[in-house]
């Protein structure tokens, strides 16, 4: 399957780098090159919407970050190519690390309502700050040069995709790498990851900051794309457009976000055309009805579930032709296909396609009997180390929920070695005391050393980090990886 996906990989890689000779209109040329910049930033944006789970609106900010850095650098201080891509990196993670910090301590609705207004206030600042963005005029910005030559369209098309190449491979390693299946875990369940030394907040600023560098980078290479970079280009429009593409395309996949930034960007253009717009929703009737018998042969969903969306594709298939002209028409078409694909294809297209293919049962019930494994080793070697010395000392401890005290003055004292329980009827405060002892609650009052150092107070991803690990009564799993991946 791996080879595949390489040899596919491959073949459109090759597709990409050969399409500006087969077409002598400088048109495609830039909306094939304008495509890449976008996917450069969604494969960033889906690292924290599609594996951490966080909903970004400031993400246009960002990308106007990185098309100002470069053109102040360029303008204002002449520096050459190599200096101007990782500044915009730079600059643009420094930015988003700002943002991060304060931001994801809230999550939610909050969490997008202050990315938003970090992305509005971007937008004010760039067009406000004049003597550094020339304000509502914008800058001009030729294409760059390498090594005093100055590129020509193709030759920044070239570039462009060599730039998008090594950002999917980066993010790849990232995403497969003990980072991203932390990312991954965070959106599984932020309580068990922070239990197993995966603080939430610390990585969730991890994922936000390279996911600005990745919006720093693509911010710079469309400022020489356009040439030309105003204010208004990094609205609020753009960045629901962006986030729209990640869930559109199929979120936690390269191939969604290339796919995603295709539809963003050739779809208004493709409902321009009456012709081009016929042709589109015939294919997309024609792909839904196929979609849906197979889904259903399948047993992957019911006859009733797909009724409604592949009559809804052939009626719009039928509109198509039944309109005479599609100008009055464009912007809600546009929005229904949209409403569409995100109600009714939840995973995106990249996995409405996978899930027509990929078997179901690989992720269900199997990491309980892998944990259970390697749990029971984690016994053993802690009962096998020096005993005698106390390791754990619990005095005092009360938890007060309101007039409730679910654990009243308890005292404990486990020593090096040794195997304790706490055994008692349901409401007696079991799980409130490894709660307690794990750092989920902090204790009303009383005090808790392990290894010589207070528990009270610390994260539990701390706390786990410095030997205390636990599971859980409710079993949490996390549910979008494999077996393997939960070990």
């Amino acid at each position: 399957m791996k080879l595949k996906s390489l040899i596919a990989g491959v073949i459109g890689i090759a597709i990409l780098a050969a399409a500006p000779l087969y077409t002598s209109n400088p048109y495609y040329i830039h909306m094939i090159g304008t495509i890449m910049i976008y996917a450069i930033l969604l494969f960033g944006l889906d690292i924290v919407v599609g594996y951490t789970g966080q909903v970004s609106l400031g993400h246009a900010g960002l990308f106007g970050v990185g098309s100002y850095t470069a053109g102040v650098f360029f303008l204002k201080l002449g520096a050459p190519l190599w200096v101007i891509i990782p500044a915009s990196i730079g600059v643009t993670a420094g930015f988003g690390a700002l943002l991060a910090l304060p931001a994801l301590r809230v999550t939610g609705p909050y969490l997008a309502m202050v990315t938003l207004a970090f992305g509005t206030i971007i937008q004010i600042l760039i067009n406000e700050m004049d003597f550094l963005t020339e304000g509502p005029l914008g800058l001009k910005i030729p294409k760059p040069s390498i090594a005093g030559v100055q590129l020509d369209e193709h030759g920044f098309y070239w570039m462009v995709l060599a730039l998008m190449v090594i950002s999917l491979v980066v993010v790849d390693r990232i995403l497969k790498s003990q980072l991203g299946r932390a990312f991954e875990a965070l959106r599984g369940s932020p309580v068990a990851s922070d239990c197993m030394g995966v603080s939430v907040y610390r990585y969730k600023v991890y994922a936000f900051v390279i996911s600005a560098g990745f919006a720093g980078l693509a911010g710079c290479l469309y400022s020489y794309s356009e040439q030309y970079i105003s204010p208004n280009t990094y609205n609020f429009e753009l960045t629901v457009l962006f986030l729209l593409a990640v869930i559109m395309g199929g979120r936690k996949s390269r191939v969604g976000s290339l796919l995603g930034a295709a539809i963003i960007v050739i779809l208004p253009k493709l409902l321009d055309d009456l012709e081009l717009f016929r042709i589109v929703a015939s294919t997309l009737a024609v792909l839904m009805a196929v979609g849906g018998v197979v889904a259903v042969s399948r047993k992957m969903t019911t006859v009733k579930a797909m009724a409604l969306p592949v009559v809804g594709t052939m009626a719009l298939a039928g509109f198509a032709f039944w309109l005479q002209s599609i100008t009055d028409w464009r912007l809600s078409i546009f929005g229904l296909m949209i409403l569409f694909v995100v109600y009714y294809l939840q995973d995106g297209i990249v996995g409405f396609v996978r899930n027509l293919f990929v078997r179901k049962g690989s992720r269900a019930s199997q990491p309980v009997v892998l944990a259970g494994g390697v749990a029971k080793d984690a016994i053993m070697n802690a009962a096998s180390t020096h005993s005698g010395e106390d390791l754990l000392i619990a005095k005092g401890v009360l938890m007060q929920f309101g007039g409730l005290k679910a654990i009243n003055n308890v005292d404990i004292r486990v020593k090096r070695g040794t195997i304790h329980g706490l055994i008692g009827p349901n409401g007696s405060g079991k799980s409130t005391m490894m709660n307690v002892l794990t750092g989920i609650y902090v204790p009303t009052a009383g005090a808790i050393e392990f290894a010589g150092r207070s528990v009270v107070g610390r994260t539990s991803s701390d706390i786990a980090l410095s030997g205390i690990a636990r599971t859980f009564q409710n079993v949490q799993l996390f549910g979008e990886m494999t077996a393997l991946q939960n070990v």
